[in-house]
């Protein structure tokens, strides 16, 4: 996008943690370029490296976005979100719910930390297939007790106020990521997702209400909305999923 405002530096095969600043970049209508996805992956690692070698705060991992006309960066999800909340004024208007918003905000951090870790428990730089026996148990608790916990958790959130949203009729940060964290999760573990969403009538209503934002509506209709993979934090493995 020539006229961007931001540049946003993620790896570019996949939707991974830079899906949910995309998602909110497109509900607020904000311009972005999508740096390692113009170039490649090693131009995310060297853009990485100069910031680092620059002798001022550097992001230690993607994503991180960059306000293109000072060359600002900050990075973390749930920081990035927050920040271009205050930014363009899409806050609540009230400091102390902008800071439940950013409560909810790491919550999802949390659990996102864990989807990753169904498929992954051992370690990161190993393979799925060398902790398959690790997963098939990590995956077993977190569609029994971790699932239900957390949307009881945002079911209450979105009851504070008359929905669709968490703050009623006005969405948030928090919403947009809600709406991934489902989409993700219908991919990952449909079966488990098919017996448990009828329990979650509120997520399912603010989920439907973020993909009618025009600008998500728009962007989900694109061709910069990667399909999810096996190589991202949503990750689909038959084997991992039931009812």
């Amino acid at each position: 996008m020539s006229d961007a405002q931001y540049d946003l530096w993620y790896w570019p095969s996949i939707q991974g943690r830079g899906e949910f600043v995309r998602l909110f970049m497109a509900a607020a209508d904000l311009k972005w370029r999508d740096r390692a996805r113009e170039g490649d992956a090693q131009a995310l690692v060297e853009d990485m490296e100069r910031r680092a070698e620059s002798g001022q705060f550097a992001p230690y991992a993607p994503p991180y976005l960059v306000e293109r006309e000072s060359d600002f960066a900050i990075a973390q999800v749930a920081h990035i979100v927050s920040w271009l909340t205050g930014e363009h004024d899409l806050g609540s208007g009230d400091e102390r719910t902008n800071l439940h918003l950013i409560q909810l905000q790491l919550t999802i951090t949390d659990i996102v930390a864990e989807v990753h870790d169904v498929h992954h428990p051992v370690a990161g730089g190993l393979y799925y297939d060398e902790q398959k026996d690790a997963a098939a148990q990590a995956a077993k608790a977190f569609r029994e007790e971790r699932m239900p916990k957390y949307f009881d958790h945002f079911q209450q959130a979105l009851r504070v106020n008359e929905g669709p949203f968490v703050l009623g009729d006005r969405w948030s940060h928090v919403d947009t990521s809600l709406f991934q964290l489902v989409e993700g999760l219908r991919y990952a573990l449909p079966q488990r997702m098919k017996t448990l969403e009828s329990d979650y009538p509120d997520l399912g209503a603010c989920r439907d209400a973020v993909a009618k934002i025009d600008g998500v509506a728009h962007y989900l209709d694109s061709d910069s909305r990667i399909a999810f993979n096996k190589d991202g934090i949503f990750r689909h493995y038959e084997e991992l999923d039931a009812a």
